[in-house]
């Protein structure tokens, strides 16, 4: 199914052939869900199978099969793009072209290189050999060092219209609860498609936050439940409920739509902690993965949830962030 807000990029990318001006390394970046990917498949496939190339960017990712292409992801189990991937690309781009067409590569999510990796491949990022193409994807392009950031083209995804990213839902699925959904992914249709499908999730995460914010039930076995779903979706989630549940005490307006915590939940936590408990979550699922604990991290966010956010802080330690507060044996805080 054809993405339908990327119409001005796949025309623009169209004009860009037609005039000869590609450039050698180009930054599609964006939030995650706004077809970042898809587009990246789409400019392959422009460059190495132009006759069989979609009028625009689809869904589902198709990746072109071409033995041109490199596709350079995160491998199983690992958090990382590390420098052997990125030495390997650059030894394959120096090869002679199988079709003569010139070579693709795709690193994605580019924003997850390390250092090492990323200067890997800085020298090729300048000096492109024969006629390579290098395409990078951010989902949070401020991970990106300033060197690779300064030698790509930047090409930006942002949001759709609501509207049209309602229809466009629509006919993927008709009669869906888009609407909550794409307000939950805050605006990007492809995010709002893993939305609906984690929805009954998130019943059962909201669930739980409002027992533990009303004083019922343990912190400890809420947060044993989460450690068996994906770590960043549950700070995503928890992140977006947190700025809800300030848009809803601060801003002066009726309930937040997309907010699933009650407001007798709300009335006990402390106001001013709220901005702390919110930078502590977004400090988390700014660090790459692995580097947090994710069993001490959610026992420490639900405990202080249950406590009302009576306390707040969020020191760096070695370890990555020590969330909280400084407790006794048993999850029990010093005061």
């Amino acid at each position: 199914m054809e993405l339908s807000w990327l119409t001005d990029f796949a025309d623009a990318w169209r004009s860009r052939i037609e005039q000869d001006r590609l450039p050698h390394a180009v930054l599609l970046a964006g939030p995650a869900g706004v077809g970042k990917r898809a587009a990246a498949a789409w400019i392959a496939e422009q460059r190495l199978k132009p006759a069989r190339a979609s009028g625009l960017p689809v869904h589902p990712l198709r990746v072109p099969e071409h033995p041109d292409l490199r596709w350079i992801s995160l491998l199983e189990d690992k958090h990382t793009i590390g420098i052997d991937q990125i030495r390997g690309l650059v030894d394959d781009l120096s090869l002679t072209s199988y079709e003569g067409s010139g070579k693709v590569a795709v690193i994605v999510p580019a924003d997850l290189m390390t250092d090492n990796a990323a200067n890997s491949l800085l020298k090729t990022l300048e000096e492109p050999p024969g006629d390579a193409l290098i395409i990078l994807v951010a989902d949070k392009v401020g991970r990106l060092p300033a060197t690779i950031f300064s030698r790509c083209q930047r090409i930006d995804f942002p949001v759709p219209p609501e509207a049209e990213a309602l229809a466009w839902l629509n006919r993927h699925k008709h009669g869906a609860a888009w609407a909550d959904a794409l307000r939950n992914a805050g605006g990007a249709p492809l995010a709002a498609i893993r939305s609906l499908e984690e929805f009954e999730i998130t019943k059962g995460m909201a669930k739980d936050l409002n027992n533990l914010g009303r004083g019922q039930g343990s912190a400890l076995e809420v947060a044993a439940r989460w450690l068996k779903l994906d770590g960043l979706f549950v700070l995503n989630w928890l992140s977006q409920q947190v700025k809800l549940a300030l848009v809803a005490l601060f801003a002066g307006r009726d309930r937040a739509p997309g907010l699933a915590i009650d407001d007798s939940v709300l009335q006990r936590m402390d106001r001013k902690n709220l901005f702390c408990y919110l930078d502590i979550i977004n400090r988390l699922r700014g660090q790459p993965g692995g580097s947090w604990n994710p069993q001490l991290t959610f026992e420490g966010l639900l405990i202080d949830w249950s406590d009302g956010l009576i306390e707040c802080t969020g020191e760096p330690q070695n370890d990555g962030i020590d969330l909280m507060l400084r407790r006794k044996p048993g999850g029990q805080r010093n005061r």
